[in-house]
């Protein structure tokens, strides 16, 4: 009898902490998902599939009894991450009537060209989609081939679609704007701008050496 070797074709499915089967089963099956199995007694057990993968979920960590954005995740390799995202945001539009994009449940944004997004559910966990191509470095503080606010906008790209960390890219954005917004060109001004509203910061947190009012330069009258 020939021996039996391992062969690459695994299979490997999360089982990720759930807070509340209730909220999660209600949020993945808004989503398209389908409820493959469902057990809360005399444990908690959820099985989800959507598409080619699956999501199962157990019962949080002893102590954990409300939400935590640390607890876990899972990565998605696909092949393009945009067919996704708006797979994803037509099904919140059609289950709440808009795009979750803060709090628990939500999806990060997604810009054109980008190599990934995370799905954040109700109980904090961050399920990655990520495309297979994606480049291997990142130049954290932004590339070095860029200057000024160019790079700054970089860095806060990458902080907020690769560390999910909006509040520490506002932060870097707004610091370049006091310190590079002056020299700045027009575009790089109204990029950083445009990113500032999507990141949530309110006008009059716009304000620098360069722009008193509040507003960008590009939207005063006069």
């Amino acid at each position: 009898m020939a021996e039996e070797t391992v062969r690459a074709n695994e299979t490997v499915v999360p089982v990720l902490p759930c807070v509340s089967a209730r909220e999660t089963l209600d949020f993945y099956r808004a989503l398209g998902f389908e409820v493959t199995y469902e057990q809360t007694r005399p444990y908690l057990y959820l099985a989800l599939r959507w598409s080619g993968f699956d999501l199962h979920f157990g019962a949080p960590p002893r102590g954990m009894d409300e939400p935590r954005e640390d607890i876990g995740g899972c990565l998605v390799m696909v092949d393009a991450v945009a067919p996704y995202h708006a797979a994803f945001t037509q099904a919140m539009r059609r289950a709440y009537g808009k795009v979750l994009s803060q709090g628990l449940p939500r999806i990060t944004r997604y810009r054109a060209g980008a190599s990934r997004f995370t799905l954040v559910d109700p109980s904090g966990n961050s399920i990655v989609f990520i495309r297979r191509d994606e480049p291997a470095e990142l130049e954290y503080g932004g590339s070095k081939k860029l200057q000024g606010l160019a790079r700054a906008l970089d860095n806060a790209r990458i902080l907020s679609e690769f560390k999910n960390d909006d509040r520490a890219a506002l932060r870097a954005l707004k610091s370049a704007l006091r310190r590079h917004g002056d020299r700045a060109a027009a575009l790089d001004r109204a990029l950083a701008y445009a990113t500032l509203v999507e990141l949530g910061a309110a006008p009059e947190d716009w304000r620098g050496k360069n722009n008193g009012s509040g507003a960008a330069p590009e939207a005063r009258g006069g």
